[in-house]
């Protein structure tokens, strides 16, 4: 199993030392021909136009689209967005998972915030149901998911901030921020089964 991580612009780091500590080969990718021996794919929070944008330079975007409709792809906070069929304005995105996002819907670096989350999904991994602490720095929000897609987490208030589709995977937070690695044991186990 070996997992890759866009390392275009962003924490990218931070989710191969996430990767590693539940033992699985994990690698920068940046392209397209370091797509080809992977299982699955992250791709990272930082700034998504910027991330579309290198994509775009560094001719990743029809690789990555051809990746994702094979195998796992996981998108977190601005990962999120490019994974995204919809960010409601002109930016570049892989158009594959059908959600609408919308960018810094909870405000600027100061409101960033931390909340426990109910993730039932993450009893695949770990059953006791424990919460998941999650962080949301100038975080976007998933305001609708369609067709095959399906909530996975929202907020107290109802508001969508995990999706799924399929083995594509969108959460608006950082789940590499954190010590708890139930989000990437459960990418993990998506690619395995993809």
């Amino acid at each position: 199993m070996k997992i890759g991580v866009l390392a275009l612009q962003g924490d990218f780091i931070e989710h191969i030392h996430a990767l590693r500590r539940i033992g699985v080969d994990a690698s920068e990718v940046r392209l397209p021909a370091q797509l080809e021996a992977l299982d699955g794919l992250i791709i990272p929070g930082g700034e998504s136009t910027t991330i579309g944008k290198l994509a775009i330079d560094f001719e990743l975007m029809e690789p990555l689209r051809a990746f994702g409709r094979e195998k796992a792809i996981w998108g977190t906070c601005a990962g999120a967005i490019f994974l995204s069929k919809d960010a409601r304005r002109e930016q570049p995105l892989l158009e594959l998972m059908d959600i609408t996002v919308a960018r810094n819907a909870f405000g600027r670096q100061v409101d960033s915030f931390e909340v426990d989350l109910n993730v039932p999904a993450l009893e695949a991994v770990d059953p006791r149901g424990t919460p998941y602490h999650a962080f949301f720095i100038r975080a976007p929000l998933i305001e609708s998911v369609q067709k095959d897609a399906q909530v996975l987490a929202s907020l107290p208030d109802g508001r969508i901030v995990a999706a799924r589709q399929g083995h594509w995977l969108a959460t608006v937070f950082h789940p590499e921020l954190t010590p708890d690695d139930r989000f990437h044991q459960y990418f993990v186990e998506m690619a395995r089964a993809a």
